[in-house]
């Protein structure tokens, strides 16, 4: 019977040039993590490149990931990573002309991504109901910088707006859940 690793040691593995570790810890979490970028890329050639550079970035020890104990952890430390690959992607040549192309597509879509149904599904108060009630330009604001852990900056980028705006609506937001939530 072989004992199943941690993710914390199944990435430090990886990281020192482990390959049957890099290969349990690439099954695990490639389509979760792929999953995750279609929700903020239409563009299933960009989601591609940029889950195999956060793979590539471990293999290479270049991401060094340190565990606080926190289940969880090695999920979002991927996730970090392959977020801000994603908004670099989106800055590269030619980014400007696909983002618009793939925030067009996100936006006339009908399924609601992953992040969008579990916030619905919230059951703290009336949490739900007052994301749901929120415009989608602002659950978008809040999705980027709140859940996704990504900067203003970063946020402007992927959303294709200025991070003057982003700080806006991201005000806004806020502003309008506390009216809600009181």
């Amino acid at each position: 019977m072989s004992e199943t690793r941690s993710d914390g040691e199944l990435l430090r593995a990886a990281a020192d040039g482990d390959r049957r570790a890099f290969e349990e810890l690439y099954r695990r979490y490639a389509p979760w993590l792929t999953a995750r970028m279609r929700s903020r890329c239409a563009d299933a050639g960009i989601v591609d490149d940029v889950v195999q550079e956060t793979f590539l970035a471990v293999w290479r020890g270049s991401a060094r990931y340190r565990h606080d104990g926190d289940a969880g952890d090695a999920a979002g430390w991927l996730w970090r990573i392959g977020s801000r690959r994603l908004v670099d992607a989106l800055r590269g040549d030619g980014a400007r002309g696909r983002l618009r192309q793939a925030l067009a597509r996100l936006r006339h879509r009908d399924e609601a991504s992953a992040e969008e149904r579990v916030l619905a599904g919230v059951e703290h108060g009336d949490l739900a109901g007052a994301l749901v009630r929120l415009s989608p330009e602002l659950r978008a604001v809040l999705q980027a910088t709140v859940i996704d852990g990504l900067s203003t900056r970063e946020a402007a980028v992927l959303l294709g707006i200025p991070p003057g705006t982003v700080k806006t609506r991201a005000m806004r937001a806020r502003k309008q859940l506390r009216e809600a939530l009181t």
